[in-house]
């Protein structure tokens, strides 16, 4: 099975000078928890992501003022993303490897075309390798500093 057969399509995604404001407000109107951050909407070219756990994490858990700050100041950057083509094993890898539970997916222009979420793979996967994931993921995240 592909990336492309289990991925949300076209999710929303909002650029580097977006309020933080503006992007949580996304989440709450399109249910996710990540958006990816795209040079331009012409293009929609890959260059972050806003979690609800960046948000949380690098502002609030820093006494910062979110309602004062733009997606640019708190993203994560690099990003992981995988291809449309890539095999879900691949992906699932991945996900576990970088202790992510969302994946941005790209086309072979780099554009934003999907995204993955562990609920994607569980309604395509087998229970045991959705919770072998997110086993993986949930025991080592206190050790990471990735705030995916």
């Amino acid at each position: 099975m592909k990336v492309k057969d289990v991925m949300t399509v076209n999710p929303i995604c909002c650029k580097p000078e977006t309020s933080l404001i503006e992007a949580a407000q996304l989440m709450v109107k399109y249910d996710c928890g990540e958006v990816p951050v795209i040079k331009n909407t012409e293009k929609n070219n890959l260059i972050g992501v806003i979690t609800d756990r960046d948000i949380v994490c690098r502002t609030l858990g820093k006494g910062l003022d979110p309602t004062a700050m733009i997606v640019q100041e708190c993203m994560s950057d690099p990003v992981v993303s995988i291809s449309e083509n890539a095999d879900l094993e691949e992906c699932l890898k991945l996900m576990e490897e970088k202790l992510i539970r969302r994946i941005p997916v790209v086309n072979k222009e780099h554009t934003v075309c999907g995204i993955v979420s562990l609920a994607d793979i569980s309604k395509y996967s087998s229970e045991q390798n959705s919770g072998e994931v997110l086993r993986e993921i949930s025991a080592d995240i206190g050790a990471s500093s990735n705030v995916n």
